[in-house]
C-alpha cells in the first residue's frame, strides 16, 4: 500500500520539472525575440552616428562607391533600364491620349454630321411627301384647262333685237345686247364727241370740259366703236344762256342720226350730269328706245327700274375737294341734333300757315292725297319749340334756289349751307311732296352736302330713289324713314348710340369719297354700275413693273445655327422644286356677281379686280377630306399631332403657299449681304425682292449670297419709303414679309409669324409693337414705343401682310399720306397700319416676346435720329386729319405657339422650342 502511495508521490516530480523547463524556455525565447533586436538596433545606430559620414554603414556613400560592387552595378543597370522603359511608356501614354482626343473630336463631328443628315433626311421626307401630294393632286384633277371665250364682235349691219312692246318695259334682258359684252371683253366703252351731234353746242361748257377730262383718264374708253360694248352720249346739263333746247321730236331725230345708234339705241347710255338743283328733265317726253338714261331727276312714269340709273349731282366739276378741310368725324354729337333749311316751291293742297290735321290716318282716309309736308313742318317746329334738344329748322329762305314743284328749295349759298351742316349731327332731306317725283337733283344735292361734311342724312320719304340704290346699301349711311313717322323722328334720332352714329358717318364718308366727290369718280361709278349689272369683271388692278438690276451670286451661303435652332424639330420643307406662286384671279366672276354688296359697300369699291384678297371665303374643315383637298396639307394627314407632325405640314384652313421677302435697303451693302445670307434654308420662302432705294447702283464687285432661291434686285425711280409697299410684279405670293435690311430674326420666329398670318390674312402680323397715346395737354396723338400692355401698331420693318394692301397703299390710299411719307422720309409703317385698320376695323397681331429686331453692331439707322419721334407725332395727327378719325385700335395680347410652356409626355414635342 505504501509503495503504491509512495510511487504515486514520487511520479509527480518529473512533471513539475518539465513544467519549469517549459516556462524557462518560453521566457528565453521571448527575451531573444524582443530585446535582442532592440539592443542590436540601438548599437548599430550609435556606431553609425559616432563613426562620421565616411564610415556609415547604412547611409548613402559619396560618389559612386556604392556602385563599385558588382551586385550593386547590376541593380543600377536594372534601375536605368526601368527608368528608360518608364519614359517610353509615358511618351506612349501621351501619344495615346492625343489620339483619344482626336478620336473624340471625330466622334463629335460624326454626331453633328449624323444630326445634320437626320435633318436633311427629315427635310427630304417632307419634300417627298409634298411632291407625292402634288402628284396625286395633279392626277386627280379632272377639270380641263379652258381657253378664253372667243370675243364676239358686232356686225356693222346689226339690225338690232326685236323691239319691246313699249319703251317703258325696257329691262337689261330685253333691251341690252349681251353679245357685244362677253365676260372677257374688258368692257370697252366708246364716248361720242360732243361736237359730233347737234345739241352738243347747248351743253354747259364746264360739264363738257369735266366730262372730257374724266374720259381721257378712264381705262375702259376705246377709240374703236366697232368693238365697243357700251356707247356714252352726254346730253346734259344744258347751259342757262343757251337758245331754246330742241323739241322732243327734234331730239329723237338727232339721237337716231347717231352713227352707232342702230335704229333703237341698244347699248347706249344717255348721260345727264346736273350741277344745279333745278335741272331740265328734257328727256321726259323723248322716246329713247333701248338706250338707258342716267340722270339725277326722274318721274315715276319715266324711270325704268333696273335699267335707268339715278346718278349723283356733279358738284365738283373741275375742282378737287380738299380732304383736309373736311371736318373730323369726332366728336360724334355736334351742336345741333338735326337741321333743315328749305322752302317749298309749291304746295299740293295746303299752305305752311294751315294747322296740320289731327292724324295721318285722317289724311289717308280722305279722297285727296295726304299732304305730309304740312305735318312735317308742324312736327319739326314743335320739336324746335320744346327745347329738349338744340335743333335748327327754317322753312323760308331769303334767296331760295330754283327747284321743281313740290320740292324743297335749297336756301342761300353752298358755303353757308355747309357751315350749318358742319354743326349738325343729322341733316334732314325731305323728299318732294309729289310721289311721282321719285328722284330729284335737289334731294341729291342735299344728300351730297350732308355726306361731304360728315352729317348723317335723314331721308323723309322712303319712295325716293337714291343714287345707285341697286348697289349701295344706303341704310348703312343714312336713316330712311317714311313721312308718316315724322312724329317719332325725334325719339328715333335720340335713341341712336354713338357707335352706330359714328359707323354711319364713316360709311357716308366712304360713299362720298369713292363715288361722288369728283367728276372722275362720278364717271367711274356710272360705268361700274352698268358693268356690274351685266356681270362683266372689272379691269385687273395695275402691278408695278420690277426693273431688275443685274447682279452676280458668290459662294453658297451658310446657315447660322443660332438663327434656325428649334431643337430636334425641322421647321418645314425647304422647297427643292422651283418656287410656286399663289393662284391668281380665281374669283373673277364670283367677285363681280356674287359679292356685289361687299364690293360696293366696303373699301376700296368695285373699280378694280384683284388677283386675290384676304377676305376670300374659307372651306369648312371636312371639305379638304371630301373632294376639295387640292393644295391642303393637314397636320398628320388630318389626325393632328405635336411638334414633328406639326412641322411636317402647314395645316391650317387654306391650301399650301409660300411667302416673299421684300427688303428695303439704302447703301448698306455689307449689312444687306449678311441679312440675305441669314435667309438661307428658310422654309416656304418663294423669293427675295430687294428694293434698291439708292440712286447709286450696287458695286460691280459685290458678290451676292447664293441662298438657293431667286434674289430680285429692283431699281426704283426715286428714294422713297413708299417703294417698300409698291405691288411689284416680281412678288407672286399673297404673303409678303416686309423686313428691314438690318432686322435680325431667327428662322423659327419667321416661320411662326407666317403660320399666324395664314390664320389672320386680313391683318398685319409682326414682331415689334407700338401704340398711339393721347396727349391730354395738347388734345392730340403721340407715337409711343415704350413697353406697354396695349399696342395698336406693328412695325413693318419685320411684319407679314397681304399683297392686297400693297395695291391699296399705292393706288387707293389718299395721295396726301404718301406725300408726307416722302417729305419726312418717315412714317410709312404708320401709314400701312392706319390703312389696314381702316379697312378691317381690327388691330394688328404681335407675335413672340420680341420688342425690337435691330441687329447688334449694324450702322445707325434713321430711327435713332432725335427728330424721328417728333416727325412720327406729326404723322399720326396728319393721318387722322386725312381719314377724319383715328382708325387704329388697341389690342392687349400677343400670340405664342399652342404648346408653349405646356408640360408634355416624353414622347411628345413642342411646336416650337423657344416660342
Amino acid at each position: 500500500m505504501q509503495r503504491n502511495g509512495g510511487g504515486g508521490g514520487g511520479g509527480g516530480q518529473p512533471w513539475v520539472l518539465r513544467r519549469v523547463r517549459l516556462t524557462w524556455l518560453s521566457f528565453m525565447l521571448f527575451f531573444i525575440l524582443v530585446f535582442f533586436p532592440l539592443i542590436a538596433h540601438y548599437y548599430l545606430t550609435t556606431i553609425d552616428e559616432a563613426g562620421g559620414p565616411d564610415k556609415r554603414i547604412f547611409g548613402p556613400r559619396p560618389g559612386g562607391e556604392l556602385c563599385e560592387a558588382k551586385h550593386v552595378q547590376d541593380l543600377c543597370r536594372i534601375r536605368e533600364s526601368v527608368s528608360e522603359e518608364l519614359l517610353q511608356l509615358e511618351a506612349k501614354r501621351q501619344e495615346l491620349n492625343g489620339e483619344i482626343a482626336r478620336l473624340n473630336l471625330r466622334i463629335e463631328a460624326c454626331k453633328r454630321s449624323i444630326d445634320s443628315a437626320k435633318q436633311d433626311l427629315l427635310q427630304l421626307k417632307n419634300v417627298i411627301s409634298q411632291t407625292e401630294h402634288s402628284y396625286k393632286e395633279l392626277m386627280a384633277q379632272n377639270q380641263p384647262k379652258l381657253s378664253l371665250p372667243v370675243r364676239l364682235l358686232p356686225d356693222k349691219e346689226d339690225p338690232g333685237l326685236p323691239p319691246p312692246k313699249s319703251a317703258r318695259s325696257c329691262r337689261l334682258r330685253s333691251c341690252f345686247d349681251y353679245a357685244r359684252c362677253p365676260l372677257t371683253s374688258g368692257f370697252p366703252v366708246y364716248v361720242y364727241d360732243t361736237g359730233s351731234y347737234a345739241w352738243g353746242d347747248y351743253l354747259d361748257p364746264l360739264v363738257k370740259q369735266a366730262f372730257a377730262a374724266s374720259v381721257k383718264s378712264n381705262i375702259y374708253i376705246t377709240d374703236n366703236p366697232g368693238i365697243a360694248c357700251l356707247y356714252l352720249v352726254l346730253v346734259g346739263e344744258l347751259q342757262e344762256s343757251a337758245s331754246p333746247a330742241p323739241s322732243p321730236l327734234e331730239l329723237e331725230k338727232q339721237l337716231k342720226a347717231l352713227p352707232y345708234w342702230r335704229s333703237d339705241g341698244h347699248n347706249h347710255v344717255l348721260v345727264h350730269f346736273s350741277r344745279k338743283s333745278m335741272t331740265q328733265n328734257f328727256l321726259y317726253n323723248v322716246s329713247t328706245g333701248r338706250a338707258a338714261v342716267a340722270q339725277s331727276t326722274f318721274l315715276e312714269q319715266q324711270y325704268r327700274e333696273g335699267f335707268d340709273l339715278v346718278v349723283s349731282p356733279l358738284v365738283h366739276a373741275l375742282s378737287e375737294p380738299n380732304f383736309l378741310e373736311v371736318p373730323p368725324q369726332v366728336p360724334v354729337k355736334r351742336k345741333y341734333l338735326f337741321t333743315f333749311q328749305g322752302e317749298r316751291v309749291e304746295s299740293l293742297r295746303s299752305s305752311l300757315q294751315e294747322a296740320p290735321p289731327q292724324s295721318f290716318e285722317e289724311e289717308m282716309e280722305g279722297d285727296p292725297p295726304a299732304d305730309y309736308d304740312d305735318r312735317i313742318v308742324g312736327t319739326l317746329k314743335a320739336v324746335q319749340d320744346s327745347h329738349l334738344d338744340q335743333v335748327l329748322v327754317e322753312f323760308t329762305c331769303k334767296n331760295p334756289q330754283q327747284s321743281l314743284p313740290t320740292e324743297w328749295a335749297l336756301c342761300g349759298e353752298r358755303e353757308d349751307r355747309l357751315e350749318v351742316l358742319k354743326a349738325s349731327t343729322f341733316g334732314l332731306v325731305i323728299a318732294p311732296g309729289d310721289g311721282q317725283l321719285v328722284a330729284s337733283a335737289g334731294c341729291g344735292m342735299r344728300l351730297f352736302e350732308a355726306l361731304e361734311v360728315g352729317t348723317i342724312p335723314v331721308v323723309l320719304g322712303d319712295h325716293s330713289r337714291l343714287p345707285y340704290h341697286q348697289f349701295i346699301r344706303w341704310s348703312e349711311a343714312a336713316i330712311i324713314v317714311p313721312k308718316p313717322r315724322v312724329t317719332e323722328l325725334h325719339f328715333l334720332l335720340r335713341s341712336l348710340s354713338d357707335n352706330d352714329m359714328l359707323a354711319m358717318r364713316r360709311q357716308g364718308r366712304f360713299l362720298w369719297e369713292t363715288y361722288f366727290s369728283t367728276t372722275e369718280n362720278v364717271l367711274n361709278t356710272l360705268l361700274a354700275s352698268i358693268r356690274t349689272s351685266i356681270q362683266v369683271p372689272a379691269a385687273p388692278i395695275k402691278e408695278e413693273p420690277a426693273h431688275e438690276i443685274p447682279h452676280k451670286a458668290g459662294k453658297m451661303a451658310g446657315t447660322d445655327a443660332n438663327l434656325a435652332d428649334n431643337g430636334d424639330l425641322d421647321l418645314g420643307p425647304v422647297e427643292t422644286e422651283p418656287p410656286y406662286a399663289s393662284p391668281r384671279f380665281l374669283r373673277n366672276f364670283t367677285y363681280t356677281a356674287a359679292e356685289t354688296y361687299r364690293t360696293w359697300n366696303r373699301a376700296p369699291g368695285p373699280f378694280h379686280l384683284f388677283p386675290h384678297t384676304p377676305m376670300d371665303p374659307v372651306l369648312p374643315s371636312e371639305a379638304k377630306f371630301l373632294g376639295s383637298g387640292t393644295g391642303f396639307r393637314p397636320i398628320g394627314g388630318g389626325t393632328g399631332g405635336s411638334g414633328k407632325e406639326f412641322q411636317a405640314a402647314l395645316g391650317g384652313n387654306v391650301p399650301r403657299e409660300q411667302f416673299t421677302v421684300v427688303m428695303l435697303t439704302y447703301e448698306r451693302e455689307e449689312v444687306l449681304m449678311n441679312s440675305l445670307e441669314r435667309l438661307n434654308g428658310l422654309p416656304y420662302l418663294n423669293k427675295v425682292v430687294v428694293v434698291w432705294n439708292s440712286p447709286k447702283p450696287p458695286s460691280d464687285d459685290l458678290l451676292w449670297p447664293d441662298i438657293g432661291l431667286p434674289i430680285v434686285v429692283v431699281r426704283t425711280e426715286k428714294n422713297s419709303l413708299n417703294n417698300r409697299f409698291l405691288p411689284w410684279d416680281a412678288v407672286e405670293t399673297e404673303a409678303i414679309l416686309s423686313i428691314d435690311d438690318d432686322a435680325h430674326l431667327r428662322h423659327d420666329e419667321i416661320m411662326f409669324g407666317f403660320r399666324v398670318w395664314r390664320e389672320a390674312r386680313d391683318r398685319v402680323v409682326g414682331f415689334p409693337g407700338r401704340y398711339h397715346a393721347w396727349d391730354v395737354n395738347h388734345q392730340s396723338w403721340l407715337y409711343n414705343s415704350n413697353y406697354s400692355c396695349e399696342l395698336s401698331m406693328v412695325l413693318t420693318g419685320a411684319a407679314f401682310f397681304h399683297k392686297y394692301y400693297a395695291y391699296l397703299y399705292s393706288y387707293v390710299m389718299p395721295q396726301a399720306i404718301r406725300d408726307m411719307v416722302d417729305d419726312y422720309i418717315n412714317c410709312e409703317d404708320i401709314a400701312m397700319n392706319f390703312l389696314v385698320s381702316h379697312i378691317t376695323r381690327k388691330p394688328p397681331i404681335k407675335v413672340t416676346s420680341r420688342w425690337t429686331f435691330r441687329c447688334p453692331g449694324c450702322p445707325q439707322a434713321l430711327s435713332h435720329d432725335d427728330s424721328h419721334f417728333h416727325e412720327r407725332h406729326k404723322c399720326i395727327n396728319f393721318f387722322v386729319k386725312v381719314y377724319g378719325y383715328m382708325p387704329l385700335l388697341y389690342t392687349q395680347f400677343r400670340v405664342d405657339s399652342v404648346l408653349f410652356k405646356t408640360r408634355l409626355p416624353h414622347d411628345k414635342t413642342k411646336c416650337f422650342k423657344f416660342i
